[in-house]
Parts: structure tokens; C-alpha cells; sequence
């Protein structure tokens, strides 16, 4: 803009002295000191006028809105962090710096994506990767490129335990975007995210590998000053983090395994959550408090187990009072469970967090017409250290009374009593691991394990009902456990033109059931391998933690 009014002053200028300089022949010396006079005057009101110009031009500028920040690498939705290190995924209002906590770039220094874009003040970007994946497992676990944990084929006489299976995936590519924006002195996020992964009909494998479209993760976040308040279908505030509380996935500690079901003994969640934060002056430490959708789970699911059932009950409980991996939206839950959670990081080489959950339950026995409920609840904590660069030590653990729902669905949450009432399962689990980022390589190791405590009473005809009794189904599992290792290369990565990465894993999985039966073996195994090429999007590639 104050080029544009130099240029014009000039034009201006020499418009004038054409009109006033005199003809050459003109002999008048009075006449000349009079054009000179008049040029003089007239540069001096539009020096004036210029001057006003520029004021008016600075007051515009103060006054146009404020970009919002960019996303930068290592804030998108990703299976796991895989590419060396960029800044930790942030909302752009924190103080960071005080943490000692890189923060993220300012628009003017951050080489902008070809796909991004704005609308407004909103800043938009598409998220997401393509994904080219293949597993081995050495028994036909029958459940795609996810690991259904808790039922791993168990004897020798099935032709599960005795094939193998491979094949090849690309259903956990992602598609999503991000939508950034400051509002009335809010800073506003947007996040969407889906995969492939959804109910596929029954041929899908066959000709055409018509795959499912589902969502994963659909919220909006909003903070201003210290309080930040987050609603819709996020990583429940119960997953373990990596830097301070947040939602943004790169931000989150669910391991850097390929497979799609991620580690045995990891606890979380992708549920609908209303999310209140206060985040401290430092940004140091934070406390948070959520309201997460429940429902009421006996196992069934992801290869969880559900306890037996009272004759007089097993009409209406399963599958109907209680999700047992086939109820869709039909289970009558008292109250949303409650999640609190407060972080600590002093430094950005070192996080920590503990909390706790409530979980309400109630049951109705439909031949004595009586109601009965119940409350249940957990603790968790997890850490993160770096004590040298580039190696991260982590673990997270997790104990609980009714919480089975949050460790995959591997425990049931209850059992039922003969008269009704619900009697709360024990439940733990935890992950430890290592991951070394050299370069453009990373190098992780991970150990889950899951118990699920017995829990059994007597029905009215003498014979035991419940979980994890003398004679109770081989998949009862007392105990799963998992072993991972695995090597991530990116051959090469660019700000604007996105990744290409080779990810490699082995696992070993272990389940042990309660209940052993005369000549079958103690437990079910089974090793599994997955290499996948990984392209991420422009912008999108998230960061090594």
C-alpha cells in the first residue's frame, strides 16, 4: 500500500509541473520565481494528504483479524506417531515456553501445505494418510488387520489352530480434516477423522473390497485463557497422554504398533465426551473433568469374554440390560461415567498424569420385578521421561471395579447375582515400553498385559454362573499378554509434499483361560508380523514422540 502511494505521489507531482512550467521562450524572472512558489505550495499540501493517506492505511492494518495458527507436524490423526520429530501438537494459545515445551511456529515461519487453505479467519487443512498393509499370523485369528486379543485360537484341533492367515489391507488409510479459527478471543478447533474399518458385508474379500467408511474422531475444542471446554466423539480423557491433556492425537500415548487394535493392556477410548480443562498460568499442569457416554458391558466384543448368565436371567441381561458385544444402542444406562485426570509436565522431557472414573450401573430382573443398581470406579496413572535425547521410556496402568469396557473390551464390567443385582468384575491392565527416534528412524518396543479377576456365584439349581469359575469356558481369560517390536524408516519427508515411511512389526500374543480342561494345553499363543507403506499427506506426516 505505500508503494502504491509513492507512485502516485510521483504521477501527481509530474502532472503539476507540466501545467505550470513555463513555455521555454518565457523571459520573465518573475515569472519563474512565481511557478516555483506555486510548486512549492503544492508539494507541500500533498505531502499533507499523503501523510493522512498513510495514517489511514496503519489503522486498517491494526484492525484486520488475526490468522489463526497453523496446524503444524505431529497435531494430526495418525494409528501412531511415526515420523521424526516436528513440534509437539499444541493448541496455539498455550504458553508453552514456560514448560519448556516447543511451541508452534508462527504462520509467517511455517512453510504452508499446497493443500491448505483459509475461508475467512479459519485456517483449513486435510488430514490423513494412505495405507498399504500386510499381517502373517502363524493361527488364523479371523479378525483382518485387528488383533481380536482375547480370542486367539486356543487347543490343537481346530482348523484355526492349525492354518495360518495373510493377507493384504489398506483399510486403516484416513481421511479427515482440521479447522482452525479465533473467535471473539477463543481459539476454536475442528477435527474429523475416519478409516476403512467399518461392518463390511460378507463377501467383501472376494471380488471387489468395497470397504467401510466410519468415523473415529468428529469434536470441536475451544479454549480462551486458562479454561478450555471440548464436546463430540474424541480419544476419551482416560487414554494416556504424551504432553499435557489434550485430544489432539499427537498429543496421546497408544503405542506406535501397526496393528489396528493397537497393544493388549492399553486403556482408552473413541466416545462421545463433553470435556472441561483448566489449564494453569505455566502451562505446567493441568486438571480436566469429563462426562463420557457409558454403557453397560459384559464382554463379547473385540474378543472379550462374557461370564454365564442365571437360567432365569439369561432371556433379558445379555444382549439386552447388558452389551454383550451384539446390543447396538439398546442398553438402559443410568449415567454418564465421569473421568478426572490431572497432568503435570514440567519440562518437555518429562509428563506425568493420574485420575480416576465413576461408572453407574443398574439391572431389573423382569420375574421378581426388582431393581437394583450399583457404582463402580478406577484409578490410572502414566508417565513419560526422555532422561536422554531421542530415547523415550513410557508406562501406564490401570486398575479398576467395573471398568472392563476401557481395556478394549477384554473384562467384562459385572456378573448378575441369582436375584439380580449386578457384582462388579476386577480389572487391570498396563503397557510399558521403550522408543528410540535416530534420524529418520524409529525403533520402539512394548510390553502389555491384561488380568481379569474371577467373580462367580451359585445358581438355584447348585451349578456355578459368573466368570472365571472351576469348569467356565476356555475363553474366560485370567490373563492376556503381548510382546512388540518394531522399526519405522521414512526414506523421505517434506513440509509441502508429505512422507513416505516403511513400518515393520513383530508381536507375540499370550492368553491364559481360568479354567484348564484335562489334556489341553495351559494356554493359547500365537506370533504375528506387519509391514505396511505408509504415504501421509502434506502437512499431515505427525511426529516421532
Amino acid at each position: 500500500m505505500r508503494k502504491c502511494i509513492t507512485v502516485v505521489t510521483l504521477m501527481m507531482s509530474a502532472a503539476v509541473w507540466a501545467q505550470t512550467t513555463p513555455p521555454a521562450d518565457a523571459n520573465s524572472g518573475s515569472a519563474q520565481s512565481d511557478t516555483v512558489d506555486q510548486l512549492r505550495q503544492m508539494l507541500k499540501a500533498q505531502q499533507a494528504e499523503i501523510e493522512k493517506l498513510r495514517q489511514a492505511v496503519d489503522q486498517l492494518q491494526a484492525q484486520k483479524p488475526e490468522q489463526p495458527h497453523a496446524p503444524s507436524l505431529g497435531t494430526v490423526a495418525s494409528t501412531r506417531p511415526i515420523l521424526p520429530a516436528g513440534p509437539v501438537a499444541t493448541e496455539p494459545t498455550r504458553n508453552l515456553a514456560a514448560a519448556g515445551i516447543q511451541k508452534e511456529a508462527e504462520p509467517q515461519d511455517m512453510p504452508e501445505s499446497p493443500l491448505q487453505f483459509h475461508i475467512g479467519s479459519a485456517s483449513i487443512i486435510p488430514i490423513g494418510f494412505m495405507d498399504f498393509t500386510s499381517e502373517f499370523r502363524t493361527k488364523d485369528n479371523g479378525s483382518g488387520i485387528g488383533t481380536n486379543f482375547g480370542s486367539i485360537p486356543y487347543g490343537t484341533s481346530s482348523f484355526q489352530s492349525n492354518l495360518s492367515e495373510f493377507r493384504f489391507s489398506m483399510q486403516n488409510s484416513r481421511i479427515g480434516f482440521r479447522v482452525d479459527a479465533n473467535v471473539k478471543g477463543a481459539h476454536v478447533i475442528g477435527y474429523m477423522e475416519s478409516d476403512f474399518l467399518g461392518n463390511n458385508p460378507g463377501n467383501v474379500a472376494v471380488s471387489s473390497n468395497s470397504n467401510t467408511l466410519r468415523s473415529r474422531l468428529y469434536w470441536v475444542d475451544a479454549r480462551k485463557g486458562h479454561w478450555e471446554m471440548l464436546a463430540g466423539q474424541t480419544w476419551s480423557l482416560i487414554t494416556p497422554g504424551r504432553a499435557g491433556i489434550s485430544p489432539l492425537p499427537g498429543n496421546l500415548f497408544y503405542t506406535n504398533d501397526i496393528d489396528v487394535n493397537y497393544q493388549a493392556g492399553l486403556y482408552w477410548g473413541r466416545i462421545p465426551e463433553l470435556r472441561f480443562v483448566y489449564h494453569s498460568s505455566s502451562d505446567k499442569s493441568a486438571l480436566a473433568i469429563a462426562l463420557d457416554s457409558p454403557e453397560q458391558y459384559v464382554g463379547g466384543s473385540a474378543g472379550g469374554s462374557s461370564p454365564t448368565f442365571p437360567a432365569a436371567l439369561t432371556a433379558t441381561f445379555p444382549g439386552g440390560e447388558l452389551n454383550n458385544g451384539a446390543t447396538t444402542l439398546g442398553v438402559p444406562n443410568r449415567a454418564p461415567d465421569i473421568i478426572a485426570k490431572f497432568a503435570l509436565d514440567p519440562s518437555r522431557r518429562f509428563h506425568f498424569e493420574v485420575g480416576g472414573i465413576a461408572r453407574f450401573f443398574q439391572t431389573y430382573n423382569p420375574v421378581t420385578a426388582a431393581d437394583f443398581s450399583t457404582t463402580g470406579g478406577g484409578g490410572f496413572a502414566d508417565v513419560n521421561v526422555e532422561p536422554v535425547k531421542g530415547m523415550r521410556l513410557l508406562a501406564a496402568g490401570y486398575w479398576n471395579d467395573g471398568g472392563g469396557r476401557y481395556i478394549f473390551g477384554q473384562a467384562p464390567d459385572l456378573i448378575a447375582r441369582v436375584d439380580g443385582s449386578p457384582s462388579l468384575v476386577h480389572s487391570g491392565s498396563t503397557v510399558a515400553g521403550l522408543e528410540v527416534t535416530h534420524h529418520n528412524t524409529l525403533f520402539y518396543a512394548y510390553y502389555g498385559g491384561i488380568y481379569i479377576g474371577r467373580n462367580f456365584v451359585l445358581d438355584t439349581n447348585g451349578k456355578p454362573v459368573g466368570y472365571g469359575y472351576a469348569g467356565s469356558a476356555t475363553s474366560q481369560n485370567r490373563s492376556i499378554q503381548e510382546a512388540s517390536f518394531g522399526v519405522n524408516q521414512a526414506f523421505w519427508k517434506n513440509d509441502r509434499y508429505g512422507a513416505l515411511t516403511l513400518m515393520t512389526q513383530y508381536s507375540y500374543l499370550q492368553r491364559n483361560p481360568w479354567a484348564i480342561a484335562a489334556g489341553q494345553p495351559s494356554n493359547a499363543n500365537l506370533s504375528m508380523l506387519f509391514l505396511n507403506l505408509r504415504y501421509s499427506l502434506p502437512g499431515a506426516a505427525p511426529a516421532m514422540k
